[in-house]
């Protein structure tokens, strides 16, 4: 199988269990990586044969700045099922990293996950 990789992608988001965390946005860190079959798309050149990096890019931005909830786990798992639906895509692993200012110093809490169809 082969994979697909958006690293280092950037948005500002407001989510964490204390309610300062919610209240003031902080910076979170995503990676994506996706399973799928990239034959067809090495020989056409056609987007329409891939996964479409900006689609994917979409969503995490998406889920990151909307809806505030209290785990980074939880936005991980809401992009993973997101890109999961997407054509092409047999399994995802998201990771999620932030720097709360209650731990600090501290490089990043980071949660990574992975799903698969079933």
């Amino acid at each position: 199988m082969d994979r697909i990789e958006l690293q280092g992608m950037v948005f500002s988001g407001r989510h964490g269990v204390r309610p300062a965390e919610r209240e003031h946005a902080q910076e979170f860190r995503v990676d994506v990586e996706l399973d799928s079959d990239l034959v067809q798309a090495g020989r056409s050149d056609r987007v329409e044969d891939t996964v479409d990096y900006r689609r994917v890019r979409a969503i995490a931005k998406e889920v990151v700045e909307g809806e505030s909830v209290q785990l980074i786990e939880t936005l991980a798992s809401r992009i993973a099922e997101r890109v999961l639906d997407l054509d092409r895509v047999v399994a995802v692993s998201v990771r999620i990293a932030k720097r709360p200012e209650s731990m600090r110093p501290i490089e990043a809490a980071a949660v990574q996950i992975r799903r698969a169809r079933e």
